[in-house]
């Protein structure tokens, strides 16, 4: 199978213009020396299930994954896809013995942009118009954050109902699980797939992109020893800073809420 996907990429580049090789394995040994590592390994989820209900069966594949991953590519940086998202990441770091700043989780990009989609609708804009803004785990305790979240430079906040963007920010958070409900066997593909090439895009081209991932935190907003999505500066060593906005009362309680919600998931795990 990944043979035949690599193929029929490759038969799509004279139409599309593009040129590089691509290529289908079963093993590890053909990603050796890579310079990033996408894991999206795991099982997926279906309707009624949370990210939660696979922590067990996932942990153990992103345990296994990382372990080769890490034999052929020692050097490489790693985003995690699989989920729950930040458990995911604590156990390849875990496993890797990489450095924090190599072990990034894709999360904040994408679920910033199912903000960004549907604030596009509610204001009739172009999504090129939109910035959005989401903190926290990958999951229904996420935090977004309207008074960050901009059209055309506009705070949202004087464009729109408090009720309007209270319900933006509820269907952000279960964003995943609504496609999951259409879909009704695995999860979203796209989004998540655009939101990756975004953050690979930033660390191979060394752009100093400022974006919303999960990343282990030290202390920064009064977190320690757990992955939480936060901005971040991606470059060519990966994660090169973590940006510390101000936050109110309100939504640093719920940061808090959301790292506690992870913190369950890592103590369930053991680590």
């Amino acid at each position: 199978m990944p043979q035949g996907k690599a193929l029929d990429l490759a038969e799509s580049a004279p139409i599309l213009g593009y040129d590089c090789t691509l290529t289908g394995s079963n093993g590890y040994k053909e990603s050796a020396d890579s310079d990033i590592v996408v894991i999206t390994s795991g099982i997926a989820r279906k309707p009624g299930m949370s990210r939660d209900d696979l922590l067990k069966t996932n942990a153990d594949i992103v345990r296994s994954v990382t372990k080769e991953v890490v034999r052929y590519s020692p050097n490489c940086i790693l985003i995690i896809v699989s989920n729950p998202l930040d458990a995911m990441c604590q156990v390849a770091l875990r496993e890797s013995g990489f450095p924090k700043e190599r072990v990034i989780g894709m999360a904040g990009v994408l679920d910033s942009a199912r903000m960004a989609c549907f604030l596009a609708e509610a204001l009739d804009c172009s999504v090129e118009n939109i910035n959005a803004f989401v903190l926290g785990g990958h999951g229904d305790t996420m935090v977004p954050l309207p008074r960050y979240s901009t059209c055309a430079g506009i705070p949202i906040t004087e464009l729109l109902p408090a009720e309007t963007i209270d319900k933006i920010n509820a269907r952000t958070a279960s964003g995943g699980a609504e496609i999951v409900a259409l879909l009704k066997t695995g999860s979203a593909y796209y989004a998540p797939s655009a939101a990756t090439v975004d953050m690979c895009e930033s660390i191979l081209k060394d752009k100093k992109k400022i974006l919303p991932c999960a990343a282990y935190l030290e202390g920064e907003y009064g977190i320690t020893g757990l992955y939480v999505g936060v901005p971040v500066k991606l470059g060519a060593r990966g994660i090169e800073q973590i940006i510390e906005v101000g936050l109110t009362t309100e939504e640093r309680a719920a940061l808090h809420k959301s790292a506690a919600a992870v913190q369950e998931l890592v103590d369930l795990m053991g680590l």
